[in-house]
């Protein structure tokens, strides 16, 4: 089988290698992939955006499957584009992408069908902000409803910092079209968890639970970012949460979107935040594997990832059997100094041969290129991921961490503390 997967990013490295992994995958091309994935696919130089040049990439290779990895492309309808020209895909389309793409939608959707979410209000001008904001108490909770690269949501504990950020979102339009509405909520206290679901349109496979550490500093401090960290299964995830989460979350979410005509074929994620009482409510919705998720639940699956993927975009999942975690999996983003902020590129790397060849120890490279002198450097916010195997939780933290010894680069920033919340 050849497969096209169109990103660049440790999400996207994480698919290539499950898919290397199977022996139903003779060739892999990547569009436009990045440094750290040369020697086990072809890499493209297209725009993962370009919803025209990807078709015309795909013309070119004729691939039996195609995994489209990043929000950006799906919300456009990248997937809509390729199907219509008789590609097999793996990935919604643009009305269930718009889950993701849309928070208001979202939350509107889950008002709909009584999924638990935080109250909220959606507002469009600064006077709305700042009403909505006097109903609520701190910490203030502001999201901008388009993406923005992980970079919309804020949770402020100062009444004007929240104000602020409603003016530069409403009227200095510092995220552009992204922030032109805003969704003001209440905050959730309690524990996060990601619980990932891959569908068929027809049904769907809970993947095992994982949990992602947002915050860019320990203690789960400082701003936001794409994810600092993950780790699978999560131990206090047992039985009995995940069948509340699938009657009151999971069946309700996916019996929403038939009744609504929108067909989902891909993954769907359920970022949860779980109360004192174990009551789940969604945070938000993702339409594909997260990052750095999926770095650590596609080396644990029971299944071969191509079979799944291919099954879900060809209506087969029932064919499957249902997927546990074979072990466990632990990953240390390692970022630029300075970000989600402003960062330096075109750092060299060094010790990724020696992490690599450690034994249980995953590289998949998030922000990394090769220079002219064919050195790997830095070329994102987050760099890498050192991702650590093992029989139990505590063996997977120490590979990943002994793996994060060996890397240097200027600036070469990580948590500490990641999985620190897995006992309870």
């Amino acid at each position: 089988m050849k497969v096209l997967v169109i990103g660049g990013g440790g999400r996207e490295h994480a698919l290539v290698w499950a898919l290397s992994k199977s022996k139903l995958v003779e060739e892999i091309h990547v569009a436009p992939g990045n440094a750290g994935m040369r020697g086990v696919a072809f890499l493209h130089s297209v725009h993962s955006e370009g919803t025209e040049e990807v078709l015309d990439l795909a013309t070119q290779i004729d691939p039996d499957l195609i995994i489209i990895g990043p929000e950006a492309p799906l919300v456009k309808g990248a997937a809509d584009s390729l199907r219509n020209n008789g590609f097999t895909v793996f990935g919604p389309g643009k009305t269930g992408a718009a889950l993701e793409g849309s928070k208001a939608f979202a939350k509107q959707f889950m008002s709909r069908w009584n999924i638990p979410t935080a109250p909220f209000h959606l507002c469009t001008t600064l006077e709305e902000g700042m009403e909505a904001l006097k109903k609520r108490h701190a910490p203030y909770v502001i999201k901008a409803d388009g993406l923005a690269a992980g970079k919309g949501a804020f949770v402020v504990d100062n009444l004007e910092d929240a104000q602020s950020i409603i003016s530069d979102l409403l009227v200095k339009k510092t995220l552009g079209a992204a922030g032109e509405k805003i969704i003001v909520e209440d905050y959730m206290p309690g524990l996060e968890l990601t619980v990932l679901c891959v569908s068929d349109g027809k049904e769907y496979r809970i993947l095992p639970p994982s949990q992602d550490h947002k915050r860019v500093y320990d203690n789960d401090k400082g701003p936001n970012t794409g994810g600092m960290g993950a780790y699978c299964p999560v131990p206090w995830a047992g039985s009995s949460l995940m069948e509340r989460i699938e009657k009151e979350v999971i069946s309700p979410t996916f019996e929403g979107l038939k009744k609504e005509g929108i067909p989902y074929c891909g993954v769907l994620y359920f970022g949860l935040m779980i109360d004192s009482h174990y009551k789940p409510r969604v945070v938000e919705y993702n339409v594909r594997f997260g990052d750095p998720e999926a770095q650590v639940i596609l080396p644990v699956l029971n299944v071969d990832f191509a079979q799944l993927a291919m099954a879900a975009s060809t209506g087969a999942l029932s064919t499957l059997p249902p997927i546990v975690a074979n072990g466990w999996a632990v990953d240390v983003v390692i970022s630029s100094e300075g970000y989600p902020g402003p960062y330096k590129k075109g750092l060299p790397i060094s010790g990724l041969h020696e992490a690599a060849a450690l034994r249980n120890v995953l590289l998949f490279h998030s922000g990394t290129s090769l220079n002219q002198g064919g050195e790997t450097v830095t070329n994102g916010g987050r760099v890498l991921n050192i991702v650590g195997l093992g029989l139990s939780l505590e063996d997977a933290l120490a590979r990943s961490y002994e793996g994060v010894k060996y890397i240097h680069f200027e600036g070469a920033h990580y948590r500490r503390d990641i999985a620190a919340k897995a006992r309870i």
